[in-house]
């Protein structure tokens, strides 16, 4: 069988572009189906809300698409719990935050990993982060409802790329404020001559005076009081007029007391200053440190004693002291061997149980 030259041509070129299409299509289908050949972990986050978030969606580290969402769901019936894989090559610490954030105008989110201000330690496989490093995706319908009538006065492609901007800047991201603003200064330009629109923006705030209406009998309430308390306040001047007099009637004897009181308050102070340089002598300072020693010992010995009864029994072993007689009688002659007798005398007694 003889096979031509072009036949064979043919078939070379088509096996080539069929290696070359699989290659590319094998390609394409990894990088849109988000297949990986790296090794993953997995991780639990807690978030108190996780709309529109899906298994399948990007995780995401400095906009790098690291691994994807494996299940979303309910978490003590107010919270939502989503698990996810990411790279084994990237850790997760225990400063790391977890965010949900907008993928698109169309509503898609993606979650990221924000690494903390700090270094942390490296969180284990299947560890579960806490509500409190979470922060769920940016409620923007509020937002977008109220500026509602400005948006209408602008291009669609001048609506996306604004509401775009303004959820990069909202969620954190660098880079786009400077777009917003000139994207915001583009709106204010628009509507500067349509001041109807400016109408249906204020109309559209006005929920604040709603509750304010639903509320209006508190409100009456109020009023109603606080005008009866300053009427009360009016009726009863005179008397707080009094008052105050009064009250400068007792300053003053209030500072007549303090004036009369600082002689006595010096000298007080003046004795105080003497005691703390008693105390403060090394053989002051050893007695105080021996009768705060035996103390607790002193103590008990009360205690057990009181436990006979409403009464205490004490021995007197000894006793020393000394008598100041007036000066008067301290001159007379007749009486110098009393009062040496009265100025230092002691006993001790020689019972058996005072020796112990």
């Amino acid at each position: 069988m003889n096979v031509s030259k072009k036949t064979v041509s043919s078939a070379v070129k088509l096996a080539v572009f069929t290696v070359v299409s699989l290659v590319v299509t094998g390609t394409l289908v990894a990088i849109m189906g988000k297949f990986g050949s790296g090794e993953t972990v997995e991780y639990s986050a807690i978030f108190k809300s996780a709309s529109l978030v899906e298994e399948g969606d990007d995780v995401r580290v400095a906009g790098v698409v690291l691994g994807k969402v494996e299940e979303v769901e309910l978490h003590d019936t107010d919270a939502a719990k989503v698990t996810f894989s990411i790279a084994k090559d990237m850790p997760v610490t225990d400063t790391s935050r977890i965010e949900i954030r907008y993928l698109n105008l169309v509503g898609d989110r993606y979650v990221t990993v924000v690494e903390g201000t700090s270094a942390g330690e490296r969180l284990r496989d299947g560890a579960t982060i806490p509500v409190d490093r979470t922060s769920p995706a940016l409620n923007l319908t509020a937002l977008y409802n109220g500026f509602a009538p400005l948006f209408s006065a602008l291009e669609p492609k001048d609506i996306n790329a604004l509401s775009l901007n303004l959820i990069k800047v909202l969620q954190g991201e660098g880079g786009t404020v400077e777009s917003l603003m000139a994207h915001t200064a583009s709106l204010t330009t628009t509507v500067a001559d349509r001041d109807k629109l400016v109408g249906e923006v204020i109309t559209n705030l006005s929920e604040l005076l709603g509750t304010v209406d639903s509320r209006h009998q508190e409100l009456t309430t109020l009023i109603q009081e606080l005008r009866r308390w300053v009427g009360g306040l009016a009726e009863d001047r005179v008397q707080i007029g009094r008052s105050v007099v009064n009250i400068s009637t007792l300053t003053r004897s209030l500072a007549g007391l303090i004036s009369e009181g600082r002689p006595l308050l010096k000298a007080d102070i003046a004795e105080l200053r003497k005691l703390a340089s008693i105390l403060a002598r090394p053989d002051t300072s050893a007695v105080l440190k021996q009768i705060l020693r035996n103390l607790p010992e002193m103590l008990e010995d009360q205690t057990r004693t009181g436990t006979y009864g409403s009464w205490y029994n004490y021995y007197i072993c000894g006793f020393a002291g000394n008598i100041r007689l007036p000066q008067e009688i301290e001159e007379l002659e007749e009486l110098n061997d009393l009062t040496e007798d009265l100025k230092n005398f002691s006993f001790h007694s020689t019972a058996e149980r005072c020796d112990l």
